[in-house]
């Protein structure tokens, strides 16, 4: 069962044993092979910012993404990113197959300029339910201006969401959270500030439910401008990936507190051009990131879920996306 007084770990599997109060589903494991067919938004077709999240209520594996509007007409810069909704997909055979399940509902902050903008969520189980950390934007701009916050959201069964409240990260422009429980034994939000450069900045939180919890720390990876932090726990170190818009950026440190170190093979980078599309290289984006169980030699190993942008060239008009995953 899920156990409440349990803090799950970023990435931790929970079991799926009889529950005293809600049963249980089975829970098939995630497949290495999930997203052999890439999932591609019935609506938009612009999936992106892919979040995993294990249901061990129903048995399922839930996708939660940004829903771009890629194929709308008419648009004449940037707005195919902006009046976005929070798209959902379930799959019952560990992510061979998914079933689009439409946006979800309830996650627009009271007084938000409407149409409202929906980015990147992350959903992490903290004290007996899932806490979301949404990047909100009010409005549709044609281009990359306005200002973003992340907000917080609670449910109890990842379909009903109750709003807890904003994050005060002192700056009019952030977005990407990333949540994750570190090695001494504090939460910490991860997220972009994209008035100080673009880099990734850390809060840190012994009660991460509550949005007012959460205190400043600083930059966490300076540098180079990216986006889209994700951390997770594999082979007893903690490692962050970042979208450097060319590939994703590799970090390590001992306990995810600090002291990120990048890894020096091939320039720190990976997913430069997992797959080709039209004779050309397409580069992996934000992405997440779940650990899947140990193989026959006993080695750990992790899902990679990353977007794509197949048909586009960097221009700003409609490009489509799709999802997919490597082992």
């Amino acid at each position: 069962m899920l156990d409440p007084n349990h803090n799950y770990n970023v990435g931790e599997i929970v079991p799926a044993t009889p529950a005293t109060e809600k049963s249980v589903a089975t829970l098939a494991p995630l497949r290495p092979d999930a997203f052999k067919v890439p999932y591609r938004d019935p609506v938009w077709d612009g999936p992106t910012d892919p979040v995993l999240v294990a249901d061990h209520l129903k048995g399922e594996w839930v996708l939660f993404y940004t829903q771009r509007r890629a194929t709308k007409e008419g648009l004449t810069g940037v707005e195919w990113v902006h009046g976005t909704g929070i798209g959902v997909a379930r799959s019952s055979d560990g992510g061979a197959t998914w079933s689009y399940q439409g946006t979800v509902e309830g996650l627009v902050p009271p007084g938000t300029g409407q149409p409202a903008t929906l980015w990147a969520p992350d959903v992490v189980r903290i004290g007996g339910q899932w806490i979301m950390y949404l990047t909100v934007l009010p409005g549709v701009r044609t281009d990359w201006t306005g200002q973003a916050g992340i907000v917080q959201f609670a449910s109890k069964d990842l379909e009903h969401w109750e709003y807890l409240g904003a994050v005060d990260l002192d700056s009019p422009r952030v977005i990407d959270a990333a949540v994750a429980r570190c090695g001494d034994g504090r939460y910490r939000l991860w997220y972009k500030d994209e008035k100080r450069d673009c880099n990734t900045f850390s809060a840190v939180s012994d009660t991460p439910e509550d949005p007012a919890s959460w205190v400043l720390e600083g930059v966490a990876i300076p540098g180079r401008a990216h986006e889209g932090p994700k951390v997770f726990r594999l082979a007893g170190t903690y490692w962050m990936i970042v979208d450097e818009w060319r590939g994703q950026a590799v970090y390590r440190s001992d306990d995810a507190a600090g002291n990120w170190t990048r890894q020096e093979h091939l320039d720190g980078l990976i997913l430069t051009a997992p797959e080709m599309t039209g004779g050309r290289p397409v580069v992996g984006r934000h992405a997440d990131v779940v650990p899947l169980p140990a193989g026959e030699d006993g080695a750990e190993r992790a899902l990679l879920v990353y977007f794509t942008h197949p048909y586009w060239g960097g221009r700003t008009s409609a490009p489509w996306t799709r999802t997919r995953a490597r082992a």
